[in-house]
């Protein structure tokens, strides 16, 4: 008996634990559109709430039978600046564009001299190979 006492009482101190301090605030919604696709596919989303998350996108059907999508979403940061991303999504995949999505440089490391007269080897090897069969 004295064992399921001293279990109960640390799964209430458990549960206790999780349980939110202050009431989590309602959201509310200003704008919630959705128009399902129609017989060529074509099909629309429209969402903003009041937290200063929103999105909207378009899409119809793709050449290859799925969809195609052109669309943006946005949120709050913690500082209160915006975040905004666009995006394409069709047959060749996710595209988002963002100023806070981090861009590779073009080429980040030169090329070494060695590596390029490799390059250059094999490509003349392989010409060489050709023209003898």
């Amino acid at each position: 008996m004295m064992k399921l006492a001293v279990i109960l009482a640390v799964v209430g101190v458990a549960v206790a634990a999780k349980l939110p301090s202050a009431p989590i605030p309602v959201v509310a919604i200003l704008r919630n559109s959705q128009i399902n696709p129609d017989v060529l596919g074509a099909h629309s989303s429209d969402f903003e709430a009041d937290n200063g998350i929103a999105f909207k996108f378009s899409g119809s059907e793709g050449v290859t039978g799925g969809a195609n999508h052109v669309g943006e979403y946005s949120y709050l940061l913690e500082d209160g600046t915006v975040a905004k991303v666009t995006y394409v999504a069709d047959e060749n995949g996710f595209q988002p564009q963002s100023d806070l999505l981090p861009v590779a440089p073009l080429n980040p490391h030169p090329i070494p001299q060695h590596a390029i007269d490799q390059i250059e080897k094999a490509r003349l090897e392989d010409e060489a190979k050709a023209l003898s069969q």
